[in-house]
């Protein structure tokens, strides 16, 4: 009977260990970003070769690889820019136009288009236009088509290879990339990201930034 009764105990505690670790886990740890420590010079060079746009904040430095039409993605910009750029950090948006699978387009024209110029000229004002309008009437007035332009096209092609690229090393990291994809550094110095698909991740985002 003693012996039962240990081993129940010993179960039961068990069982209560197992489940406040589970139910931490749900609530914090799968949440957190990760802190990168391979790979930091190239993927440092990836990001900065890219063509980002800015809000020119002042502080801080977040880079938030996105698609136009991507839900989390619009409803992160939707959310959190508001309160990191009141707090002055430095937002830099990198829009990629989507390779085709399966010979099924994941972009338009129009988006093609626009990624191009946002990668060439760097324009925030445009980037806001375009999040302004419903996804699906974008025409991208007044900007040169990329299909068909050898430079531009290339443009394009350049935005599809920066997340090839940086999928693996991200990876190596812990991080499997998904949209959208967000790499900044702390006050301390360190490089973290995370594939921030869930609002359950803003608040790590919002404290490591000051925001």
């Amino acid at each position: 009977m003693k012996k039962f009764k240990l081993w129940t105990g010993l179960i039961l505690a068990l069982i209560v260990v197992g489940g406040a670790a589970y139910f931490y886990w749900t609530i914090e740890l799968r949440w957190r970003p990760h802190t990168i420590t391979k790979h930091q010079a190239e993927i440092t060079r990836i990001l900065e070769r890219s063509g980002w746009v800015s809000n020119q904040g002042t502080r801080g430095k977040l880079y938030m690889i996105s698609f136009r039409s991507c839900p989390d993605c619009i409803r992160f910009k939707t959310e959190e820019f508001p309160r990191l750029h009141k707090a002055g950090v430095d937002t830099r948006v990198i829009l990629v136009a989507r390779r085709d699978v399966n010979g099924l387009a994941r972009s338009t024209a129009a988006e093609r288009a626009t990624v191009a110029e946002l990668w060439v000229n760097r324009r925030w004002d445009l980037l806001e236009r375009w999040n302004a309008a419903p996804v699906e009437a974008w025409s991208a007035p007044g900007i040169p088509p990329a299909d068909g332009d050898i430079a531009r096209g290339a443009v394009v092609e350049a935005s599809r290879k920066m997340v090839e690229d940086l999928t693996p090393l991200l990876k190596d990291n812990g991080v499997k990339f998904a949209y959208p994809a967000l790499i900044w550094w702390t006050a301390e110095g360190e490089m973290r990201a995370c594939a921030c698909e869930k609002r359950e991740s803003y608040r790590f985002v919002r404290k490591e930034l000051g925001a």
